[in-house]
């Protein structure tokens, strides 16, 4: 079911594509091919490769996050992705993966599972590093997807729960030093959420157009290619952080709906891996629950900001939609994830 889910939402995600801009739909096409001759390939090589290197792994993607901070494309005011000329790629997409690996690794040694204070503060600064780059790229829908991992593996693991609530007591002290810091366009759009009518065509105009293009699809949709909100740019970043609109407006509540039906199927996929991980005793097997813990809490906190920023109800982060937002990074990284998953 996992993977048969895994093609209808990337075929799906084609659809959509193919309705708004068809040189988009060929790229993604490659991208897909690529990723899932890839999801195959290590699905048969096995995870034991990666999770043994998986300290490699970290400290080799946190120099790359640093290399696209220094000389990464800029893009709207951002710094994600480095160009290779053929594709861009986002390193904090791929880093997801084995930092979600590393984490799970560390949080299973007994010598770090001493509960002792330099301990908490070792793994603490294990996530901030990566978490205040792309923090600054900026990038505060990726940053928050590394805090709910992080917060959901701490939260699960034999660590004493004293320091979850030392890091949510953290929280809340760095919290108004967090809103001093963000970009004015982010501060915008948390406002523009709050209060939709205080700037329609500036922060807030992304959000109600979404909301217009997902009304103006209906039970049916309007139909492949024939969406307007779409095709005529009425609803920005259409292919990526807005596909599911657009999504909608072309094939309606009924292709939405089986959308998310293939959601929930991953998702109970996941949590069926993490229930039974969960009760095994074995150290080995505890890495593998939290790994399992670690890809259930990306691919929902995606699916759920995404989703909620889409219907309004969110504010705008700029997360992609899993399998149907534009991106090969995004794209490949999940099924470099999936593939892992025992």
């Amino acid at each position: 079911m996992n993977i048969f889910s895994l093609i209808f939402l990337s075929i799906f995600g084609l659809f959509n594509l193919f309705g708004i801009n068809q040189d988009l739909f060929w790229h993604q096409f490659i991208f897909l091919i690529f990723g899932f001759s890839l999801y195959f390939a290590l699905r048969s090589i096995g995870s034991n490769f990666f999770r043994i290197n998986s300290r490699f792994f970290y400290w080799f993607f946190v120099v790359i996050l640093i290399i696209t901070f220094i000389v990464g494309l800029e893009v709207k005011g951002s710094k994600r992705w480095l160009n290779f000329y053929l594709f861009n790629f986002q390193g904090s997409e791929f880093f997801k993966v084995f930092f979600i690996l590393f984490l799970a690794e560390i949080l299973t040694v007994k010598n770090l599972l001493s509960n002792t204070f330099f301990n908490f503060v070792k793994i603490l600064v294990y996530f901030l590093i990566p978490f205040l780059i792309i923090f600054k790229q900026p990038d505060l829908g990726n940053a928050m997807v590394y805090f709910f991992i992080f917060l959901s593996l701490l939260m699960f693991s034999s660590f004493s729960k004293k320091y979850l609530g030392y890091l949510i007591g953290l929280m809340i002290v760095f919290t108004p030093i967090g809103w001093l810091i963000m970009k004015d366009y982010q501060k915008a759009r948390i406002l523009s959420f709050l209060n939709p009518h205080l700037d329609v065509q500036g922060e807030a105009y992304n959000m109600i157009q979404a909301v217009i293009t997902i009304g103006s699809g209906m039970f049916m949709g309007r139909g492949l290619g024939l969406g307007t909100q779409s095709r005529l740019f009425f609803l920005p970043e259409n292919t990526t952080d807005f596909a599911f609109a657009s999504l909608i407006e072309q094939f309606g509540f009924f292709g939405g709906f089986f959308v998310l039906i293939f959601f929930t199927s991953i998702i109970i996929y996941l949590v069926k891996k993490t229930i039974f991980f969960y009760y095994q005793k074995s150290e080995e097997d505890q890495k593998k629950f939290l790994y399992c813990l670690g890809m259930l809490t990306y691919f929902v906190s995606q699916t759920i900001i995404n989703l909620g920023m889409n219907m309004g109800i969110m504010p705008v982060a700029g997360i992609t939609l899993p399998f149907i937002s534009y991106g090969g990074s995004s794209v490949i990284a999940l099924l470099i994830g999936f593939a892992l998953v025992p």
